[in-house]
């Protein structure tokens, strides 16, 4: 029996640039899909027979024609480009920062996670380095698009990237965890208990739980959407005309806050900062009033905090970096060397940034280290270098195939009414339960091992955690 293609595309001049492909072979309806230019994601679907299929395929394609799809050749329409952040930035005329070390990533990052093991740089190539804090590489990934953001769910750490998917980086290869709809430009990206907050180029926000499924989306008040991060009550969305406080459950605005233009945001346990392209650091309650400003001398393009917010940081478009006092007096200003900080994160008394020039600088923010910088007292910067060989693109659908289901836990795949949902099958586990699992790897039917299955913190999921193989 013929294989049976449909391709379809829809192309608005400032809008929708996406995809959509139906395969029927025999009983199986394959469906690709995404930006046009990229490879997209796919899910299969198995049917009694070849006639429910094409049934199933019909239905499909009709709902896309409706929607403005409309048939095309692959490859005439090329892919767009990706909104980047427009960049205007300037040497310091500060002293310089007392820079430990400093290592290149090759392409301008965004993309910055540290905890006590190691630290993590995204640059826009989609290369992604971990290195510990001894300033030694320990390994390197590529993913397919530039890296947006790394960011942390308790154990799980994800990238998001311009391809508009987010990777789980927990396993020997990344997978994706999350598809978000082709039609989001992602700008920035935040995780709380598996719920996916989504900030994109039109000003919009959008809550996605741990299925995929989009728990809400709507417009936000303003564009140029750079900034969200979540807890567990709500998102907190920043963009052009200030920052927003939503309801994660229901996407109800809580409150607004005119703070001028939001380039960048962070997080602490009772308030979010934001930081303007008014040259300055707000620090809004999570009830949307604002306790305090920290000024700059330039637009900030990133802030971050130490525990509780007893010091605050900020890198501006001069390549400048501040800290304050929780009152809100500047302590110091210093420069970076190495390009303005587009995000930065502080731990154990470093200060790391990623920035403009590609770079992940480890600074030593110590009271002391400070004080000699001031004067012009710094150590001699150590300049890593990357690994000879440049790592190849990750093939996320790829997995292992083993017989030995002794060493962890076997999940199963199951088609719930044409949707493709994951289950733990070993003992110990509710089966009412379904489990976050990467997309790409999905088949009816199929078994996995997966080295670790974790309940989420919210409850009614679990979540797939390292290697995962495919079980004969």
């Amino acid at each position: 029996m013929p294989q049976e293609t449909t391709y379809l595309e829809l192309s608005e001049v400032d809008g929708a640039h996406k995809f959509y492909e139906v395969v029927v072979d025999d009983a199986t309806l394959t469906v690709r899909y995404g930006r046009i230019g990229d490879q997209g994601q796919v899910k299969a679907s198995a049917y009694p027979d070849n006639a429910r299929a094409r049934a199933a395929a019909a239905k499909k394609i009709g709902e896309k024609v409706r929607k403005g799809y409309a048939p095309a050749v692959p490859g005439v329409r090329q892919k767009r480009s990706v909104s980047r952040r427009q960049i205007v930035s300037t040497r310091s005329t500060a002293r310089t920062a007392p820079v430990l070390w400093r290592y290149d990533s090759g392409a301008p990052a965004f993309g910055i996670f540290v905890d006590e093991q190691h630290c993590m740089v995204g640059n826009e190539h989609g290369v992604i380095t971990t290195l510990g804090h001894d300033a030694r590489v320990r390994g390197q990934v590529r993913l397919p698009d530039g890296v947006k953001c790394i960011v942390a769910d308790d154990a799980w750490v994800y990238a998001g990237c311009d391809d508009g998917n987010v990777y789980d980086l927990c396993g020997k290869v990344p997978r994706v965890a999350y598809a978000i709809a082709p039609e989001i430009d992602i700008y920035w990206l935040d995780i709380h208990d598996g719920v996916l907050g989504v900030s994109d180029a039109d000003g919009g926000i959008a809550a996605i739980d741990h299925e995929d499924e989009f728990l809400w989306r709507r417009p936000g008040r303003g564009r140029s959407a750079w900034m969200v991060r979540c807890d567990t009550d709500a998102l907190y969305h920043g963009h052009s005309q200030g920052v927003t406080g939503y309801d994660w459950r229901t996407g109800r605005e809580l409150w607004h806050a005119r703070t001028g233009s939001v380039l960048f945001g962070w997080q602490e346990r009772g308030s979010v900062f934001a930081g303007t392209g008014t040259r300055e650091v707000v620090r809004l309650a999570k009830d949307g009033r604002v306790e305090r400003s920290y000024r700059c001398d330039a637009p900030v393009f990133s802030c971050a905090t130490a525990e509780g917010g007893r010091f605050v940081f900020a890198g501006d478009s001069q390549s400048s970096i501040y800290c304050f006092d929780a009152a809100g007096t500047r302590l110091w200003k210093l420069g970076t060397g190495c390009g303005s900080a587009y995000s930065m994160q502080y731990h154990g008394d470093r200060l790391y940034v990623v920035t403009t020039g590609g770079h992940l600088a480890c600074i030593d923010a110590s009271e002391q280290a400070i004080r000699a910088a001031q004067v012009g007292d710094v150590p001699d910067v150590l300049d890593v270098k990357a690994p000879r060989q440049a790592p190849r693109t990750v093939e996320p659908t790829v997995v292992e195939v083993t017989s030995d289901a002794g060493a962890g836990v076997v999940v199963q795949c199951l088609d719930d009414r044409g949707r493709m949902r994951v289950q733990v099958v070993s003992d110990g586990y509710r089966r009412d339960w379904s489990v976050q699992f990467p997309k790409g790897i999905r088949e009816p039917g199929a078994r996995y091992l997966v080295t670790e299955v974790r309940e989420s913190g919210r409850g009614g999921f679990y979540r797939a955690y390292g290697d995962i193989r495919r079980l004969r």
